[in-house]
Protein backbone atom coordinates (compact mmCIF):
# COMPACT_ATOMS: atom_id res chain seq x y z
CA UNK A 1 0.00 0.00 0.00
CA UNK A 2 2.84 2.33 0.66
CA UNK A 3 4.37 1.70 -2.55
CA UNK A 4 0.96 2.48 -4.10
CA UNK A 5 0.59 5.91 -2.06
CA UNK A 6 4.52 6.78 -3.51
CA UNK A 7 3.74 5.85 -6.76
CA UNK A 8 0.19 8.19 -6.72
CA UNK A 9 2.28 11.05 -4.79
CA UNK A 10 5.25 10.57 -7.50
CA UNK A 11 2.52 11.18 -10.28
CA UNK A 12 0.71 14.01 -8.90
CA UNK A 13 4.07 15.76 -8.40
CA UNK A 14 4.53 14.98 -12.16
CA UNK A 15 1.24 16.28 -13.06
CA UNK A 16 1.78 19.44 -11.28
CA UNK A 17 5.45 19.76 -12.83
CA UNK A 18 4.18 19.84 -16.28
CA UNK A 19 0.97 21.94 -15.84
CA UNK A 20 3.33 24.38 -14.06
CA UNK A 21 6.10 24.14 -17.25
CA UNK A 22 2.48 24.32 -19.54
CA UNK A 23 1.74 27.35 -17.62
CA UNK A 24 5.05 29.27 -18.33
CA UNK A 25 5.10 27.81 -22.00
CA UNK A 26 2.15 29.28 -22.41
CA UNK A 27 3.23 32.20 -20.46
CA UNK A 28 5.85 33.17 -23.00
CA UNK A 29 3.36 33.24 -26.21
CA UNK A 30 1.46 36.13 -24.29
CA UNK A 31 2.26 39.56 -24.72
CA UNK A 32 2.73 41.86 -21.67
CA UNK A 33 0.24 44.88 -20.94
CA UNK A 34 0.28 47.23 -17.92
CA UNK A 35 -3.25 48.52 -17.38
CA UNK A 36 -3.38 52.16 -15.26
CA UNK A 37 -6.51 52.68 -14.02
CA UNK A 38 -7.46 55.91 -13.23
CA UNK A 39 -10.65 58.19 -12.73
CA UNK A 40 -9.73 59.84 -15.93
CA UNK A 41 -9.84 56.44 -17.51
CA UNK A 42 -7.51 53.58 -18.40
CA UNK A 43 -4.18 53.53 -19.87
CA UNK A 44 -2.25 50.99 -21.37
CA UNK A 45 1.43 50.53 -21.22
CA UNK A 46 3.97 48.22 -23.04
CA UNK A 47 7.34 48.14 -21.48
CA UNK A 48 10.75 47.75 -23.82
CA UNK A 49 12.82 44.66 -23.62
CA UNK A 50 15.83 47.17 -24.56
CA UNK A 51 15.66 48.17 -20.61
CA UNK A 52 15.25 44.78 -19.11
CA UNK A 53 15.95 46.17 -15.58
CA UNK A 54 13.42 48.66 -15.58
CA UNK A 55 11.11 46.19 -17.11
CA UNK A 56 12.00 43.58 -14.56
CA UNK A 57 11.25 45.75 -11.24
CA UNK A 58 8.27 47.84 -12.79
CA UNK A 59 6.53 44.36 -13.25
CA UNK A 60 7.65 43.58 -9.56
CA UNK A 61 6.33 46.45 -8.03
CA UNK A 62 2.77 46.32 -10.47
CA UNK A 63 2.35 41.84 -9.41
CA UNK A 64 2.80 43.46 -5.24
CA UNK A 65 0.38 46.09 -5.83
CA UNK A 66 2.92 48.67 -5.17
CA UNK A 67 1.21 51.61 -7.22
CA UNK A 68 -2.62 50.96 -6.02
CA UNK A 69 -3.93 53.45 -4.67
CA UNK A 70 -0.82 55.91 -5.13
CA UNK A 71 -1.27 59.25 -6.65
CA UNK A 72 -0.05 61.26 -9.43
CA UNK A 73 1.53 63.46 -7.32
CA UNK A 74 3.17 66.09 -9.65
CA UNK A 75 1.02 67.01 -12.75
CA UNK A 76 2.46 69.95 -15.04
CA UNK A 77 0.41 70.59 -18.24
CA UNK A 78 2.03 70.56 -21.45
CA UNK A 79 4.95 68.44 -19.74
CA UNK A 80 4.75 64.76 -17.99
CA UNK A 81 2.51 63.58 -15.25
CA UNK A 82 4.22 61.67 -12.48
CA UNK A 83 3.36 59.13 -9.80
CA UNK A 84 5.13 55.99 -7.75
CA UNK A 85 5.66 57.93 -4.57
CA UNK A 86 4.66 55.57 -1.89
CA UNK A 87 4.20 58.23 0.77
CA UNK A 88 1.62 59.32 -1.39
CA UNK A 89 -0.65 56.61 -0.28
CA UNK A 90 -1.88 58.10 3.06
CA UNK A 91 -0.64 61.54 2.37
CA UNK A 92 -2.39 64.48 3.53
CA UNK A 93 -3.79 67.40 1.71
CA UNK A 94 -0.91 69.83 2.16
CA UNK A 95 1.91 67.14 2.29
CA UNK A 96 4.26 67.70 -0.28
CA UNK A 97 5.56 64.93 -2.35
CA UNK A 98 8.42 63.62 -4.75
CA UNK A 99 11.11 62.01 -2.06
CA UNK A 100 9.80 58.35 -1.20
CA UNK A 101 10.63 55.15 -2.71
CA UNK A 102 11.13 51.68 -2.17
CA UNK A 103 14.77 52.07 -0.87
CA UNK A 104 16.85 51.57 -4.27
CA UNK A 105 17.16 52.96 -7.41
CA UNK A 106 18.33 51.11 -10.86
CA UNK A 107 21.08 51.69 -13.57
CA UNK A 108 20.26 54.13 -16.48
CA UNK A 109 19.36 52.29 -19.04
CA UNK A 110 19.37 54.46 -22.46
CA UNK A 111 18.35 53.42 -25.78
CA UNK A 112 18.75 55.86 -28.72
CA UNK A 113 15.62 54.39 -30.06
CA UNK A 114 13.49 55.06 -27.42
CA UNK A 115 12.52 58.68 -26.72
CA UNK A 116 10.18 61.31 -25.24
CA UNK A 117 7.42 60.77 -27.36
CA UNK A 118 3.80 61.78 -26.12
CA UNK A 119 3.07 58.78 -24.34
CA UNK A 120 6.90 57.60 -22.96
CA UNK A 121 6.77 55.85 -19.93
CA UNK A 122 9.98 57.02 -18.04
CA UNK A 123 11.47 56.92 -14.79
CA UNK A 124 12.27 59.79 -12.53
CA UNK A 125 15.24 60.23 -10.61
CA UNK A 126 17.12 63.12 -8.50
CA UNK A 127 18.93 65.82 -10.53
CA UNK A 128 22.84 65.32 -12.50
CA UNK A 129 24.13 67.25 -9.63
CA UNK A 130 23.21 64.72 -6.96
CA UNK A 131 23.05 61.69 -9.49
CA UNK A 132 25.58 62.18 -11.74
CA UNK A 133 25.07 58.43 -13.40
CA UNK A 134 21.62 59.06 -14.13
CA UNK A 135 20.09 56.17 -11.88
CA UNK A 136 16.52 55.96 -11.48
CA UNK A 137 13.81 56.07 -8.78
CA UNK A 138 13.36 52.73 -7.84
CA UNK A 139 9.53 52.99 -8.41
CA UNK A 140 8.77 57.19 -9.23
CA UNK A 141 7.80 57.11 -13.20
CA UNK A 142 6.40 59.78 -15.44
CA UNK A 143 4.38 59.64 -18.30
CA UNK A 144 5.66 62.50 -21.13
CA UNK A 145 2.69 65.01 -22.56
CA UNK A 146 4.94 67.96 -23.88
CA UNK A 147 4.07 69.95 -27.14
CA UNK A 148 4.64 69.43 -30.55
CA UNK A 149 8.29 71.32 -31.72
CA UNK A 150 9.13 72.92 -35.24
CA UNK A 151 12.34 71.47 -36.62
CA UNK A 152 14.65 74.60 -35.86
CA UNK A 153 13.67 74.03 -32.26
CA UNK A 154 14.71 70.43 -32.87
CA UNK A 155 17.96 71.14 -33.89
CA UNK A 156 18.23 74.16 -31.46
CA UNK A 157 18.26 70.97 -28.80
CA UNK A 158 20.13 69.29 -30.56
CA UNK A 159 22.90 71.96 -30.32
CA UNK A 160 22.28 72.48 -26.35
CA UNK A 161 22.64 68.37 -25.80
CA UNK A 162 25.76 68.44 -27.87
CA UNK A 163 27.34 70.36 -25.58
CA UNK A 164 27.58 70.76 -21.56
CA UNK A 165 24.25 73.20 -20.84
CA UNK A 166 24.95 73.62 -17.60
CA UNK A 167 21.83 75.99 -17.24
CA UNK A 168 19.30 73.53 -18.29
CA UNK A 169 21.17 70.52 -16.06
CA UNK A 170 22.46 69.04 -19.83
CA UNK A 171 25.53 66.64 -19.84
CA UNK A 172 27.46 67.19 -22.96
CA UNK A 173 26.38 64.24 -25.37
CA UNK A 174 28.77 64.93 -28.23
CA UNK A 175 26.97 62.26 -30.41
CA UNK A 176 23.44 63.24 -29.96
CA UNK A 177 21.01 63.70 -33.00
CA UNK A 178 17.61 62.77 -33.51
CA UNK A 179 16.42 60.44 -36.16
CA UNK A 180 13.83 60.80 -39.28
CA UNK A 181 11.17 58.94 -37.20
CA UNK A 182 12.03 60.88 -34.13
CA UNK A 183 11.82 64.37 -35.82
CA UNK A 184 8.64 63.23 -37.29
CA UNK A 185 6.82 62.10 -34.10
CA UNK A 186 8.18 65.63 -32.18
CA UNK A 187 7.13 67.75 -35.36
CA UNK A 188 3.55 66.07 -35.16
CA UNK A 189 2.47 64.22 -31.88
CA UNK A 190 4.91 66.46 -29.96
CA UNK A 191 6.56 65.14 -26.64
CA UNK A 192 9.74 66.00 -24.46
CA UNK A 193 12.80 65.85 -26.67
CA UNK A 194 15.09 67.61 -24.16
CA UNK A 195 15.09 64.85 -21.90
CA UNK A 196 15.98 62.63 -24.23
CA UNK A 197 19.30 60.12 -23.47
CA UNK A 198 18.97 62.13 -19.88
CA UNK A 199 15.91 59.91 -18.46
CA UNK A 200 15.78 55.96 -19.00
CA UNK A 201 12.62 55.44 -21.11
CA UNK A 202 11.15 52.36 -20.37
CA UNK A 203 7.65 52.12 -22.16
CA UNK A 204 5.37 53.55 -24.32
CA UNK A 205 1.26 54.15 -24.05
CA UNK A 206 -0.21 52.56 -26.39
CA UNK A 207 -3.73 52.73 -25.50
CA UNK A 208 -5.76 55.59 -23.27
CA UNK A 209 -3.50 58.40 -24.19
CA UNK A 210 -6.14 60.70 -24.03
CA UNK A 211 -6.10 60.24 -20.56
CA UNK A 212 -2.91 61.89 -20.12
CA UNK A 213 -4.36 64.95 -21.18
CA UNK A 214 -7.06 64.90 -19.13
CA UNK A 215 -4.88 64.25 -15.97
CA UNK A 216 -2.66 67.09 -16.98
CA UNK A 217 -5.47 69.57 -16.97
CA UNK A 218 -6.77 69.09 -13.58
CA UNK A 219 -5.79 71.92 -11.38
CA UNK A 220 -3.23 71.75 -9.34
CA UNK A 221 -1.44 73.51 -6.23
CA UNK A 222 1.50 75.08 -7.77
CA UNK A 223 3.43 76.21 -4.34
CA UNK A 224 3.18 72.36 -3.36
CA UNK A 225 5.32 70.56 -6.14
CA UNK A 226 2.08 71.06 -8.97
CA UNK A 227 0.31 68.20 -6.69
CA UNK A 228 -3.40 68.36 -8.38
CA UNK A 229 -6.05 69.71 -5.80
CA UNK A 230 -8.00 66.81 -5.71
CA UNK A 231 -6.13 63.78 -5.34
CA UNK A 232 -5.63 61.49 -8.44
CA UNK A 233 -5.32 58.10 -7.45
CA UNK A 234 -3.93 55.13 -9.51
CA UNK A 235 -4.14 51.18 -9.87
CA UNK A 236 -2.08 49.17 -12.31
CA UNK A 237 -2.32 45.37 -13.42
CA UNK A 238 -0.66 42.79 -15.58
CA UNK A 239 -2.42 42.00 -18.36
CA UNK A 240 -1.07 39.02 -20.82
CA UNK A 241 -2.50 38.69 -24.31
CA UNK A 242 -2.59 36.38 -27.12
CA UNK A 243 -1.40 38.86 -30.53
CA UNK A 244 -4.94 38.45 -31.75
CA UNK A 245 -6.39 39.84 -28.30
CA UNK A 246 -3.84 42.77 -28.36
CA UNK A 247 -4.56 43.86 -31.93
CA UNK A 248 -8.45 44.10 -30.95
CA UNK A 249 -7.86 45.66 -27.72
CA UNK A 250 -5.67 48.24 -29.49
CA UNK A 251 -8.12 48.55 -32.56
CA UNK A 252 -10.85 48.46 -30.79
CA UNK A 253 -12.49 52.18 -31.13
CA UNK A 254 -12.97 54.54 -28.19
CA UNK A 255 -16.29 54.72 -26.64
Amino acid sequence: MRFLRNIALFCAVSTLIQCAGLRKKQNNDLELLVKITTPMGDMYAELSDKTPKHKANFVKLVSQGFYDSLMFHRVINGFMIQGGDPESKNAKQDAQLGNGGPGYTIPAEFDTTLYHQKGALAAARLGDGQNPKKESSGSQFYIAQGKVYSPEQLERIERSKQKTTPEMNMEEIPEFGFTKEQIESYTTVGGIPFLDQSYTVFGQIVKGIEVIDKIASVKVNKANGNRPVNDVRMKMELIYLSKEEKAKLLNKQEQ
